[in-house]
Protein backbone atom coordinates (compact mmCIF):
# COMPACT_ATOMS: atom_id res chain seq x y z
CA UNK A 1 0.00 0.00 0.00
CA UNK A 2 1.35 3.51 -1.06
CA UNK A 3 1.13 6.43 1.24
CA UNK A 4 1.65 10.48 0.63
CA UNK A 5 4.23 11.71 2.52
CA UNK A 6 3.74 15.31 4.43
CA UNK A 7 2.43 18.28 2.58
CA UNK A 8 4.64 21.09 1.75
CA UNK A 9 2.76 23.29 4.59
CA UNK A 10 4.56 20.33 7.13
CA UNK A 11 7.89 21.92 6.18
CA UNK A 12 7.13 25.21 7.64
CA UNK A 13 8.50 24.84 11.39
CA UNK A 14 10.58 21.81 9.79
CA UNK A 15 12.93 24.00 7.75
CA UNK A 16 13.27 25.91 11.50
CA UNK A 17 14.37 22.14 12.27
CA UNK A 18 16.67 21.92 10.00
CA UNK A 19 18.81 25.11 10.09
CA UNK A 20 18.96 24.04 13.94
CA UNK A 21 20.33 20.18 12.61
CA UNK A 22 22.93 22.37 11.05
CA UNK A 23 23.75 24.69 13.57
CA UNK A 24 23.82 21.81 16.39
CA UNK A 25 26.26 19.86 14.17
CA UNK A 26 28.53 22.69 14.07
CA UNK A 27 28.07 23.51 17.77
CA UNK A 28 29.22 19.99 18.91
CA UNK A 29 31.90 19.84 15.96
CA UNK A 30 33.66 23.12 17.17
CA UNK A 31 33.45 21.81 20.93
CA UNK A 32 35.77 18.97 19.81
CA UNK A 33 37.31 21.26 18.01
CA UNK A 34 38.58 22.79 20.94
CA UNK A 35 38.90 20.14 23.45
CA UNK A 36 40.72 17.29 21.68
CA UNK A 37 43.84 19.45 20.21
CA UNK A 38 44.22 21.09 23.52
CA UNK A 39 44.61 17.59 24.83
CA UNK A 40 41.24 16.07 26.26
CA UNK A 41 42.12 12.34 27.47
CA UNK A 42 40.40 9.82 25.64
CA UNK A 43 37.69 7.21 27.14
CA UNK A 44 40.05 4.84 29.24
CA UNK A 45 42.98 7.52 29.74
CA UNK A 46 45.26 6.97 32.69
CA UNK A 47 44.33 9.67 35.71
CA UNK A 48 47.63 11.60 35.58
CA UNK A 49 46.54 12.16 32.13
CA UNK A 50 43.18 13.80 33.33
CA UNK A 51 44.82 15.70 36.10
CA UNK A 52 47.55 17.22 33.80
CA UNK A 53 44.61 18.07 31.28
CA UNK A 54 41.68 19.73 33.73
CA UNK A 55 44.48 20.82 36.27
CA UNK A 56 46.02 23.35 33.18
CA UNK A 57 43.08 23.49 30.67
CA UNK A 58 39.72 24.85 32.37
CA UNK A 59 39.73 27.67 30.11
CA UNK A 60 39.76 25.39 26.81
CA UNK A 61 36.87 23.15 29.04
CA UNK A 62 34.80 26.45 30.08
CA UNK A 63 34.51 27.47 26.52
CA UNK A 64 33.94 24.07 24.85
CA UNK A 65 31.11 23.84 27.79
CA UNK A 66 29.60 27.29 26.79
CA UNK A 67 28.55 26.14 23.86
CA UNK A 68 26.51 23.35 24.65
CA UNK A 69 23.24 25.15 25.71
CA UNK A 70 23.11 25.97 22.44
CA UNK A 71 23.34 22.82 21.41
CA UNK A 72 20.87 21.13 23.68
CA UNK A 73 18.74 23.86 21.96
CA UNK A 74 19.63 23.15 18.91
CA UNK A 75 19.20 19.40 18.94
CA UNK A 76 15.51 19.69 20.64
CA UNK A 77 14.57 22.18 18.00
CA UNK A 78 15.79 19.75 14.90
CA UNK A 79 13.96 16.90 16.51
CA UNK A 80 10.93 18.77 16.30
CA UNK A 81 11.28 19.95 13.03
CA UNK A 82 11.64 16.24 11.65
CA UNK A 83 8.27 14.89 13.80
CA UNK A 84 6.40 18.17 11.91
CA UNK A 85 7.56 16.68 9.23
CA UNK A 86 7.28 13.21 9.19
CA UNK A 87 3.85 13.06 11.33
CA UNK A 88 1.07 13.21 8.85
CA UNK A 89 2.68 10.35 7.36
CA UNK A 90 3.31 8.71 10.54
CA UNK A 91 -0.19 9.25 11.63
CA UNK A 92 -1.69 7.30 8.36
CA UNK A 93 0.25 4.31 8.75
CA UNK A 94 -0.51 4.41 13.10
CA UNK A 95 3.32 4.93 13.43
CA UNK A 96 5.26 6.85 15.79
CA UNK A 97 8.99 6.35 14.67
CA UNK A 98 9.78 10.01 14.67
CA UNK A 99 8.64 10.50 18.12
CA UNK A 100 11.49 7.68 19.28
CA UNK A 101 13.73 9.24 17.34
CA UNK A 102 12.88 12.82 19.30
CA UNK A 103 12.96 10.57 22.56
CA UNK A 104 16.84 9.84 21.98
CA UNK A 105 17.05 13.08 21.39
CA UNK A 106 15.85 14.65 24.50
CA UNK A 107 17.90 12.22 26.48
CA UNK A 108 21.43 12.34 24.67
CA UNK A 109 20.81 15.87 25.71
CA UNK A 110 20.32 15.30 29.44
CA UNK A 111 22.74 12.64 29.46
CA UNK A 112 25.53 15.24 27.93
CA UNK A 113 24.55 17.71 30.15
CA UNK A 114 25.90 15.26 32.90
CA UNK A 115 28.81 14.60 31.06
CA UNK A 116 29.49 18.39 30.65
CA UNK A 117 29.00 19.20 34.44
CA UNK A 118 31.57 16.13 35.01
CA UNK A 119 34.14 17.66 32.96
CA UNK A 120 33.73 21.18 35.01
CA UNK A 121 33.83 19.20 38.37
CA UNK A 122 37.02 18.01 36.94
CA UNK A 123 38.78 21.25 36.39
CA UNK A 124 38.46 21.99 39.68
CA UNK A 125 39.17 18.32 41.48
CA UNK A 126 42.17 18.48 40.05
CA UNK A 127 43.87 21.50 41.22
CA UNK A 128 42.14 21.13 44.94
CA UNK A 129 40.84 17.00 45.65
CA UNK A 130 42.42 14.78 43.89
CA UNK A 131 41.06 12.17 45.68
CA UNK A 132 37.56 12.69 44.03
CA UNK A 133 39.27 13.29 40.60
CA UNK A 134 39.21 9.08 39.97
CA UNK A 135 35.74 8.49 40.70
CA UNK A 136 34.44 11.46 39.01
CA UNK A 137 36.59 10.66 35.45
CA UNK A 138 35.03 6.39 35.70
CA UNK A 139 31.84 8.39 35.90
CA UNK A 140 32.50 10.69 33.19
CA UNK A 141 33.71 7.91 30.72
CA UNK A 142 30.91 5.49 31.66
CA UNK A 143 27.79 8.51 30.68
CA UNK A 144 30.02 9.66 27.86
CA UNK A 145 30.23 6.14 26.58
CA UNK A 146 26.31 5.11 27.25
CA UNK A 147 24.69 8.22 25.70
CA UNK A 148 25.64 5.90 22.47
CA UNK A 149 22.16 4.30 23.35
CA UNK A 150 20.63 7.36 23.36
CA UNK A 151 21.82 8.52 20.00
CA UNK A 152 21.70 5.07 18.52
CA UNK A 153 17.87 5.53 18.98
CA UNK A 154 17.60 9.00 17.38
CA UNK A 155 19.02 7.61 14.69
CA UNK A 156 17.20 5.01 14.30
CA UNK A 157 13.70 6.45 14.98
CA UNK A 158 14.45 9.80 12.67
CA UNK A 159 16.53 7.15 9.89
CA UNK A 160 13.07 4.64 9.81
CA UNK A 161 10.52 7.48 9.97
CA UNK A 162 12.16 9.18 7.23
CA UNK A 163 12.57 6.57 4.84
CA UNK A 164 9.37 4.77 5.66
CA UNK A 165 8.09 8.90 4.58
CA UNK A 166 10.43 8.99 1.32
CA UNK A 167 11.83 12.44 3.21
CA UNK A 168 15.45 10.62 3.13
CA UNK A 169 17.59 8.80 0.68
CA UNK A 170 18.64 5.40 0.86
CA UNK A 171 22.04 5.56 1.43
CA UNK A 172 21.32 8.79 4.19
CA UNK A 173 19.22 5.81 6.19
CA UNK A 174 21.87 3.66 5.66
CA UNK A 175 24.37 5.84 7.19
CA UNK A 176 22.33 6.45 10.32
CA UNK A 177 21.83 2.58 10.65
CA UNK A 178 25.25 1.99 10.70
CA UNK A 179 25.97 4.62 12.98
CA UNK A 180 23.27 3.80 15.32
CA UNK A 181 24.98 -0.23 15.31
CA UNK A 182 28.07 1.52 15.78
CA UNK A 183 27.38 3.32 19.23
CA UNK A 184 25.10 1.10 20.51
CA UNK A 185 27.90 -1.81 20.12
CA UNK A 186 29.88 0.80 22.04
CA UNK A 187 27.44 1.20 24.80
CA UNK A 188 26.96 -2.60 25.42
CA UNK A 189 30.48 -3.05 25.69
CA UNK A 190 30.79 0.26 28.34
CA UNK A 191 32.82 -1.84 31.05
CA UNK A 192 35.43 -3.05 28.31
CA UNK A 193 35.67 0.54 26.95
CA UNK A 194 36.40 2.38 29.81
CA UNK A 195 38.55 0.03 31.47
CA UNK A 196 41.23 0.78 29.64
CA UNK A 197 42.19 3.23 26.46
CA UNK A 198 42.45 1.01 23.47
CA UNK A 199 40.50 0.17 19.78
CA UNK A 200 37.09 -0.08 20.89
CA UNK A 201 37.07 3.17 21.68
CA UNK A 202 37.34 3.58 17.96
CA UNK A 203 33.43 2.20 17.68
CA UNK A 204 32.50 4.75 19.44
CA UNK A 205 34.26 7.53 17.31
CA UNK A 206 33.61 6.43 13.57
CA UNK A 207 29.79 6.09 15.25
CA UNK A 208 29.82 9.58 15.95
CA UNK A 209 31.58 10.56 12.94
CA UNK A 210 28.88 9.04 10.99
CA UNK A 211 26.33 10.62 13.35
CA UNK A 212 27.40 14.19 12.61
CA UNK A 213 27.26 13.20 9.02
CA UNK A 214 24.07 12.01 9.33
CA UNK A 215 22.52 15.46 10.85
CA UNK A 216 23.98 17.51 8.40
CA UNK A 217 22.50 15.75 5.50
CA UNK A 218 18.86 15.69 7.53
CA UNK A 219 19.09 19.38 7.97
CA UNK A 220 19.79 20.05 4.46
CA UNK A 221 16.80 18.22 3.41
CA UNK A 222 14.20 19.52 5.92
CA UNK A 223 15.47 22.79 4.64
CA UNK A 224 14.89 21.80 1.13
CA UNK A 225 11.37 21.76 2.20
CA UNK A 226 10.44 18.50 -0.26
CA UNK A 227 10.95 14.61 0.36
CA UNK A 228 13.32 12.62 -1.90
CA UNK A 229 10.14 10.74 -3.03
CA UNK A 230 6.59 11.34 -3.06
CA UNK A 231 5.73 7.73 -2.28
CA UNK A 232 6.66 5.46 0.57
CA UNK A 233 6.33 1.65 0.43
CA UNK A 234 4.02 0.50 3.54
Amino acid sequence: MLHQTPGGSAFGFSRVGGAAALGFALSIVLANVLMVPAGLPPTGAGIDAVDAFFGSRSDVVGIASALTPAAWLLATLFGAGAVAALRRSEHERGEAWSLVGLAGLLLQNATFAAVVATRLALTWTATHDGAATGGLWALHDALFTLNGTFLALALIGLSVAGRRAGLIRAWHGGVGLVAATLLFVSATLTPLVIAHSGPLGLLGLAGWLLWVLWIIAYGVTLIRGRPTSTRATH
